[in-house]
């Protein structure tokens, strides 16, 4: 199959997507999107950007540029940050050893640890690096100042520290008055990971999805779970990304709970009104591989293993498991697979979604392998609204 993807981490020319391997960037925008919080936040928005995902950058910008401006208005939130400094009064916990050291009494002096209030906070740095990112970004020249304006005004209010690392972030909780800083900080995360490099014209592709590339494979997971969870959640439907299964143990021996794998599936989507349930397990690799005795072939392990998903949960009083179907969805490029068989009364489909298609062919991709697009077709209207894209 066709070359898929390449890490990488610098930013993009304005106005020019471009490739990554030979996914266009502008499609790997669109997964960002789906796999973002931002998208199940803003999902029933009334967005149309799906037709125009070179535009994700520009949406992201005006977002953010509009939760900062509201945050300035309402004053940015205050965090306490950890200092240490000499003061002529006690302030805090003293610090014997250096007071002591540099005779600081002496002088009228002591040296102090304290937490201070301030805006220079993980939370409030990360948004303004984000700024800082988008502005390289963006199409419009407009959005593009607004963003370095804002940038900018945060430095003069005191969000001067250095950016902080994704780890210092993650760190970072939100309580439940903090509605609009989670806002804020997811559309942060999805600008930072807009900022993709291109790959040249006729250069040599630089990766193929059976190398496993762990940002895209895991971008490709989030976005397939992120994007039923926004439109099909509404409709009767409910999404759970990341669940543990457990086998039907009749009887085991003592040691074996130490070794016995688990079973976590990617995607399950459940209809209790339908009576309907589906496994997906999506797979960053070929769909097929060269076989013993044929050209091409399934793989049998991802065969097995959705096998024993399906099969593994019959008779545990779940009524949605006696018949649940299964689909394994691979990525591709320039190639359709969508074949699908029954067996012992389960459904297995292999299918692929094509990452190299137009934002609104990639969606009604997604809807046609799960068997809901014509039911769906007003429901997936969920999505960015044009005003968006307007002059303010």
């Amino acid at each position: 199959m066709d070359t898929l993807a390449a890490t990488g981490t610098s930013s993009i020319p304005p106005r020019e997507s471009g490739h990554i391997g030979r996914i266009p960037v502008r499609n790997l925008w669109l997964l960002m999107l789906y796999a973002s919080d931002l998208f199940r936040q803003i999902g029933g928005a009334k967005i149309a950007v799906e037709e125009n995902p070179e535009n994700i950058p520009d949406l992201v910008a005006k977002i953010l540029t509009q939760l900062v401006e509201r945050r300035l208005m309402r004053n940015l939130s205050f965090g306490y940050q950890d200092r240490e400094t000499v003061l002529g009064r006690v302030r805090g916990r003293i610090n014997l050893l250096h007071t002591e050291r540099h005779q600081l009494l002496a002088r009228g002096m002591v040296s102090c640890r304290f937490a201070e209030l301030t805006v220079d906070t993980v939370r409030n740095r990360f948004v303004r690096a984000a700024l800082d990112e988008l502005a390289k970004v963006v199409r419009r020249a407009d959005l593009a100042r607004r963003c370095r304006s804002l940038a900018a005004s945060l430095r003069r209010m005191g969000v001067n520290g250095e950016t902080p690392g994704r780890s210092e972030v993650s760190a970072d909780r939100f309580g439940r008055h903090d509605v609009d800083d989670q806002q804020m900080v997811a559309a942060a995360h999805l600008a930072f990971n807009l900022a993709l490099p291109t790959e040249a014209a006729d250069t040599k592709p630089l990766s193929s999805p059976d190398r496993e590339i762990t940002w895209v494979r895991r971008l490709y997971e989030k976005a397939v779970a992120g994007f039923y969870d926004v439109v099909l959640s509404g409709s009767g439907w409910r999404v759970d990304a990341g669940r543990t299964i457990g086998w039907r143990i009749e009887s085991k021996t003592s040691g074996i709970d130490r070794i016995l794998p688990s079973m976590r599936t990617d995607i399950v989507l459940d209809n209790t009104g339908a009576g309907r349930r589906i496994v997906i397990d999506t797979k960053f690799t070929s769909i097929v591989t060269r076989g013993w005795y044929r050209e091409e072939t399934l793989r049998s392990g991802y065969l097995y293993q959705i096998y024993a998903y399906l099969r593994s949960q019959e008779g545990n009083g779940d009524p949605l498991s006696t018949h649940a179907s299964g689909l394994l969805l691979h990525p591709s490029i320039d190639e359709m697979v969508n074949e699908s068989v029954v067996i012992q009364g389960h459904e297995i489909r292999f299918a692929t979604v094509d990452l190299g298609a137009k934002a609104g062919e990639i969606r009604r991709q997604l809807l046609k392998v799960v068997g809901l697009t014509d039911e769906l077709e007003m429901v997936t209207n969920h999505h960015l609204d044009k005003r968006f894209f307007q002059q303010s």
